[in-house]
């Protein structure tokens, strides 16, 4: 039985997001961000609907946990998404001052790993491959399913 406050609830929050996604041919990707044991946000990616190449699920959580607090910073605040995210989706969580990311599946071509750690800003925590399988598995489907 998992802990109602656990990483892996709260990813599998983010993978109701993901599958969302996916029901509208986008790249499942889904998000969440939490302020003090509460969902404050909640996204998927969007930049087929929106055509902007920029709604990736963690811009839009971003940007509604930002609106949910009144400010710009997510001090405080941890971000679940299911795809580690991009250098673009790194800058902008560096710039909120996020405190904690937590991603499930590893991205080997676009992830901001690839690149210096300083893409996130230097107090923000990292934990990685939570639900990492349940992630790749969607992932994988929706690739499978456009080939």
């Amino acid at each position: 039985m998992l802990s109602v406050f656990s990483d892996e609830r709260y990813m599998q929050e983010a993978l109701k997001q993901a599958e969302l996604a996916y029901e509208e041919d986008e790249v499942p990707v889904g998000a969440v961000v939490v302020c003090q044991n509460k969902i404050i946000a909640k996204a998927y990616n969007q930049t087929e609907k929106l055509h902007d190449v920029t709604a990736h699920a963690e811009m839009i959580a971003i940007t509604a946990a930002a609106n949910y607090l009144g400010g710009k910073y997510l001090r405080d605040c941890t971000l679940y998404v299911t795809l580690e995210p991009c250098s673009m989706c790194a800058g902008a969580l560096y710039w909120s001052q996020i405190s904690k990311i937590v991603y499930g599946a590893r991205d080997t071509k676009r992830g901001f790993s690839l690149h210096d750690k300083s893409l996130l800003h230097p107090k923000t925590e990292v934990v990685q491959g939570v639900e990492e399988e349940a992630c790749g598995t969607l992932l994988k489907k929706f690739f499978l399913k456009l080939r």
